[in-house]
């Protein structure tokens, strides 16, 4: 061969090199594009075996504390006796013992603290439901028991703080002293304010001082006063019903003010501002009747808080939502018993390195971790 085919060929191979090295610079925006998106795999290892004989019932809350702590509040009531059989008299069974309805882990599934249940100057709830850890270092309990209409603080040791409302029967959505069993809470650390999805009995967002308990204000769906009049089952081609469904499942506060309310039952969550402002509304699988398609929220931890994640306990599945405008851009989930898997995934939590932590009432009785498989923290 010739040196001047030589150098043709050279030439043509420089060419053919630089048109695949310039499709990978082009392609490779769009891959790490589509890498944003928040992915996950469970972690089936995860939390490790409880000590004490110790089991878990229903678990009605979970949160991640500033530490990036894992905290549990579940159901002790809600075992059956072949599940407690070692805590009857006589004893059933070898296993279990139910473990105090408050739990704190660490990120690998370590026990770290445990306490809970009925003691002296405070009323403890009938049927665990909700918890909050705030920046100042206290966990925010709650019930939805028929009397259950209060919500209890405490420190990290369980020593009893303070008590708002009671543990009695409700007064109705347009009382500012009673809670309507409660399902969950958030705090809003800059105005020392505690923002409470109110409930499973009334049909309202209230919020409180978070130091003294005072009532500040109260609103129902679309920021309109709430009422309790009976509401028609739940219709899929209805018009959008005007006012909250029972339950009020869950409230989650962003860095830029907006406040997240899951209407559980009407499939959707309205978005208002924090002075109970409303701002718009997205709904989900509307077709879902049952218990509903939005049972909670969590807020992705990037600095601009790009995402939602959404639990769906009907459908079984989680949703990652666009927070700008609700759109879904991915989901992981299904009805069943494996690890990944879900029945009635009730509660969530995401740490700051991404984690998602979940929580199953009914007869799932258990909690998930799942590990961030994407590069969506940047």
């Amino acid at each position: 061969m010739t040196p001047m085919r030589n150098r043709a060929r050279q030439n043509l191979c420089n060419a053919i090199s630089a048109c695949f090295t310039a499709a990978i610079l082009v392609a490779a925006p769009a891959s790490s594009q589509a890498g944003e998106i928040p992915t996950f795999a469970v972690d089936a290892s995860w939390p490790k075996p409880l000590p004490n004989n110790w089991i878990l019932g229903q678990v009605g809350g979970i949160t991640v504390d500033a530490q990036g702590h894992i905290w549990v509040i579940h159901r002790p009531r809600s075992l059956t006796d072949d599940e407690k059989g070692a805590a009857l008299t006589p004893p059933r069974s070898k296993c279990c013992v139910s473990a105090p309805p408050v739990l704190e882990f660490d990120a690998d599934g370590n026990l770290l603290r445990s306490w809970g249940g009925p003691g002296e100057g405070y009323e403890w709830v009938g049927r665990e439901h909700g918890i909050e850890v705030d920046d100042k270092g206290f966990v925010w309990v709650g019930g939805n028991a028929d009397n259950d209409n209060a919500i209890l603080k405490f420190t990290l040791d369980g020593k009893f703080v303070m008590q708002i409302g009671k543990i009695a029967p409700s007064k109705g959505s347009g009382d500012t002293t009673q809670l309507g069993k409660p399902a969950e809470t958030a705090i809003d650390k800059d105005a020392n304010e505690i923002f409470v999805a109110d409930g499973y009995g009334n049909r309202r967002v209230i919020v409180f001082d978070a130091t003294s308990g005072a009532y500040k204000r109260h609103w129902g769906a679309y920021g309109n006063p709430p009422n309790d009049d009976k509401q028609p089952a739940y219709d899929p081609n209805a018009p959008a019903p005007q006012q909250f469904a029972n339950p009020v499942h869950c409230v989650k506060l962003a860095n830029d003010g907006l406040l997240y309310v899951c209407d559980r039952i009407n499939n959707r969550i309205q978005v208002f501002r924090k002075d109970g402002t409303f701002v718009k509304e997205w709904f989900y699988e509307k077709n879902t009747r049952g218990n509903g398609a939005v049972w909670d929220i969590a807020i992705w931890p990037d600095p601009k808080q790009t995402y939602l994640l959404s639990a769906d306990g009907e459908n079984n599945e989680i949703r990652v939502l666009k927070r700008d405008d609700g759109t879904v851009v991915g989901s992981f989930g299904r009805n069943g018993r494996n690890a990944g898997q879900f029945h009635w995934i009730h509660a969530m939590a995401v740490d700051a390195k991404g984690n998602v932590y979940t929580a199953e009432v009914d007869t799932g009785k258990r909690i998930q971790k799942f590990r961030l498989t994407s590069d969506a923290l940047r």
